[in-house]
């Protein structure tokens, strides 16, 4: 085991489930293995029983991907992720969360949606809808988008450029916290039935936002305080603006590289970005993407692995690098380089590949399908449970990480491995909760293991909204 020095106190680790409403997710072809359920994602039941097997082990919560178009700058065609099914066909993910909420009581939900493409307006009346259907227990991982096919369904030929789309981003959040957190006062529903007032009027209030991506905003927000107000916020960008931006707004920040060191630079600039520009004391957590392969054995785990190459999909694998990088390899040669090339699409990811070659070879497009075809652009940990241990501690140490969401071969197979084989070693070692901090809570409450703390912490600029109980509406100035 590598042990951290002994003066420096263990992170109790963060652990997510990371899935997708498709098959395959992040190992495409994987559903062809007799194993493998992930093609039972339409089922709501699949995902009430995924659920409840992951509260059961007591995972912080369910972090559900997506992306609103297809992958197809690969041989400039979707047709190689319709036959690999590298995540395609796609549900769109929000809708099943009142399910899983309903059949269990702590695990939170962090949700996937885009600013690009969805009015705030609309999307706050959603977020709240399912924080109260859940209880609290909803997160929103923030992104931008990174595919033009999203682009072309929305009306506009290709997606805006990078950091423009940062930029509406932020006046995006503007709008939801006005509506979220501005718009009700915390005691504005009275339910008085003896004077039969529902609601007092003076306590809800139009937001009049005024801007350049949304010109106009009236408001009242149409839905009452929910448990959280703003959901645990959620993020996925690690260029330069997505650092920026999420220093600002995130309270916890999801990376994927294939190796600490590609990642270990990016969470320290923002770490100090939330401090420095932004006056954050509390900690944003930084959760890595990793896909576990575990045996009681080194022999069984290596066993496993070889067992999954059998079925992965090497078109479907190159199918996601052209989405995630805007790069089509098809027509590299097979031991033909890659290149860091300007793109419009996951900026982080490009140059991460292109800046750290895998330690025995470069990256061609053979090495790519190979590395991305199990786990995606995150590590695969082989061996036993003491093994995985070790590697996870490893990127604690080295990146700085808080946290992971792992990633599954098999669905469910590789999270019931995770369960019986990770999870004790975990525990053993002092780096995984025994039990919810807040056993019913809200996903904040048990993300920061503080009762009490519903909404976001005092120094987060969603905090700057909260029309708080006993404030005249006079007395609190809707920030601009």
């Amino acid at each position: 085991m590598n042990e951290t020095s002994s003066d420096t106190p263990k992170k109790s680790l963060v652990l997510n489930a990371f899935v997708m409403m498709c098959s395959g997710h992040q190992s495409p072809g994987l559903w062809r293995h007799p194993d493998d359920e992930s093609w039972r994602f339409n089922e709501v039941s699949r995902w009430v029983e995924l659920a409840k097997l992951l509260e059961g082990a007591k995972f912080h919560g369910i972090f559900i991907a997506d992306v609103l178009g297809g992958y197809d700058v690969y041989r400039n065609s979707l047709d190689p992720a319709k036959i690999s099914g590298a995540q395609w066909p796609l549900n769109e993910p929000l809708s099943v969360v009142s399910a899983m909420a309903a059949a269990t009581k702590s695990i939170g939900f962090g949700v996937t949606a885009s600013t690009t493409y969805e009015h705030p307006y609309h999307f706050a009346r959603r977020l709240s809808t399912v924080d109260h259907l859940s209880k609290g227990r909803l997160g929103w991982n923030i992104v931008t988008g990174y595919l033009d096919s999203a682009a072309r369904n929305m009306g506009f030929t290709e997606q805006p450029k990078h950091d423009d789309r940062y930029a509406q981003a932020e006046e995006y959040l503007s709008v939801v916290y006005k509506l979220l957190e501005s718009s009700w006062c915390d005691d504005a529903v009275a339910l008085d039935r003896a004077a039969g007032v529902y609601t007092r009027p003076e306590l809800v209030r139009p937001i009049n936002h005024r801007g350049l991506h949304f010109a106009s905003v009236a408001g009242p927000h149409p839905c009452q305080p929910s448990p959280q107000r703003t959901p645990l916020l959620l993020q996925a960008g690690a260029s330069r603006a997505g650092r920026r931006f999420a220093a600002r707004h995130a309270e916890a920040v999801f990376v994927s590289a294939h190796a600490p060191a590609v990642c270990a630079a990016a969470v320290a600039d923002l770490r100090a970005q939330a401090r420095d520009r932004f006056d954050r004391a509390s900690p944003i957590k930084v959760l890595a993407l990793v896909t576990p392969v575990l045996g009681r054995t080194e022999d069984e785990a290596r066993a496993k692995l070889a067992d999954y190459r059998r079925y992965a999909s090497a078109e479907g694998a190159l199918a996601l690098f052209g989405g995630w990088t805007g790069i089509d390899l098809a027509p590299y040669g097979d031991d033909e380089e890659l290149r860091e090339v300007e793109s419009n699409a996951v900026r982080s990811t490009v140059e991460g590949f292109a800046r750290f070659s895998p330690a025995t070879s470069k990256w061609t497009k053979h090495t790519l399908a190979e590395h991305i075809s199990i786990g995606g652009n995150g590590p695969t940990l082989v061996g036993t449970p003491s093994q995985v241990a070790d590697g996870l501690e490893t990127w604690v140490r080295e990146a700085d990480v808080d946290g992971f969401n792992f990633a599954y071969a098999l669905f469910p197979q590789s999270f019931k491995d995770i369960i019986d084989l990770l999870i004790p070693e975990l525990r053993r070692r002092g780096l995984f909760w025994d039990d919810y901090a807040v056993p019913g809570g809200t996903y904040r409450e048990n993300f920061y293991q503080r009762p009490g703390q519903t909404g976001p912490p005092d120094d987060h600029v969603a905090s700057t909204y909260r029309w708080r109980a006993g404030v005249p509406a006079e007395e609190h100035v809707i920030p601009q």
